[in-house]
């Protein structure tokens, strides 16, 4: 098959879950023989990259852009891909949904992968969610076939839309700590520090560990990782605290570090809240680290038994950290089980196995 991937930024994976699952997959297909064609945005990475691990990366522009960046940019590589006459597209995101109605009109298969609930984003103003829902709709009448990456965003379309999907969740590593001394860049000490790694949106809910801390009695540091794309009100406020013990970093994109910053951290929160399965818990999974979870379908649906669930309550929250700050031996099962489970149900050799399982289906339907 010849394979066309549209709609992330691009690989080698620079940013996000989307392009981790575009370079996993695309490689790991690609090494089987199959042809795969990676369309990457310019400046992304190595603009003159044109091959990565037998993989066929396309470099084009786009225009900067809350709304613009990732809706020019697969418009311009669908219309390029039709030159390459690929078998197969592969299109990561629903808001390009309405861009495959070119690929329709040309009778090509088409895969979208549609995410999580994008709409329910709090950055989004009354077009953005309305574009985000109209793509949903589109998604689920123009697509060969529909990824959702959660059985609860399958519920959802199957639902809303009376559509079907097939579930194909992300994958993560199991690594552990190899470079503690890079903890030192950030005057940390391993098991002295709480951990958040995301983008710091309102739905992501940094802000409910923020608040927590004011309840815990601890000299544990809580370091937030992450920042976001463009200029916010909700990062403004979050930082003004005065509590000596929160730190913030920023993005961190210096390789190994978050892995480090993960595989040393005493427990992780992950506040997410919108999505389906999130690359960032599956991460931390992976990494062992003791898990406090916001409580949610998504997030209750990838971290089973292997964490703590917390309400949008920064008293709750201080509660629960402060019962397993005094109790490590509950935290040492915690980690154990969460590795277990990424090891049983989450690596990305089982993840690109079921999407070139869906592909052959795709090409094989009248």
């Amino acid at each position: 098959m010849h394979i066309a991937l549209i709609g992330t930024r691009g690989v080698p994976a620079k940013y996000g879950g989307f392009e981790t699952c575009a370079e996993e997959i695309s490689t790991r297909i690609s090494s089987k023989g199959h042809k795969v064609t990676v369309y990457c945005r310019n400046g992304n990475f190595d603009d003159s990259l044109s091959n990565y691990n037998g993989v066929r990366l396309i470099h084009l522009p786009t225009i900067k852009g809350k709304l613009t960046e990732t809706f020019i940019h697969t418009f311009l590589s669908i219309l390029h891909s039709l030159f390459l006459r690929p078998d197969i597209y592969l299109i990561m995101n629903a808001a390009n949904a309405p861009l495959c109605i070119i690929l329709k009109l040309f009778r090509k298969k088409t895969i979208i992968n549609v995410d999580g609930l994008e709409w329910r984003r709090k950055k989004w103003g009354f077009f953005g969610k309305n574009y985000y829902l109209f793509s949903e709709w589109v998604s689920s009448k123009i697509a060969d076939e529909i990824v959702s990456d959660a059985l609860g965003i399958k519920d959802y379309y199957l639902e809303k839309y009376k559509t079907d999907s097939t579930f194909i969740a992300y994958g993560a590593y199991i690594e552990k700590s190899t470079n503690d001394s890079i903890l030192r860049e950030y005057k940390l000490k391993p098991d002295k520090y709480l951990f958040i790694a995301s983008r710091l949106e309102p739905e992501n809910n940094a802000d409910i560990a923020v608040k927590a801390m004011q309840y815990l009695d601890t000299d544990k540091k809580l370091v937030i990782a992450g920042g976001a794309n463009y200029r916010s009100r909700y990062i403004k406020e979050l930082t003004k605290t005065n509590d000596s013990r929160i730190i913030f970093l920023g993005p961190i994109y210096a390789e190994g570090h978050i892995k480090e910053l993960h595989c040393n951290c005493f427990a992780y929160i992950h506040g997410n809240e919108v999505g389906g399965t999130n690359p960032a818990l599956l991460k931390a999974m992976g990494y062992g680290n003791m898990i406090f979870a916001t409580n949610n379908i998504f997030n209750k649906e990838v971290l089973k038994d292997c964490g703590i669930f917390f309400d949008k309550d920064p008293k709750q929250l201080s509660s629960k950290l402060s019962k397993i700050l005094s109790n490590p031996n509950m935290r040492n099962q915690f980690q154990k089980k969460a590795v277990k489970r990424i090891k049983n149900n989450y690596t990305w050799g089982k993840i690109s196995e079921q999407y070139l399982d869906l592909f052959f289906k795709c090409i094989n339907k009248a």
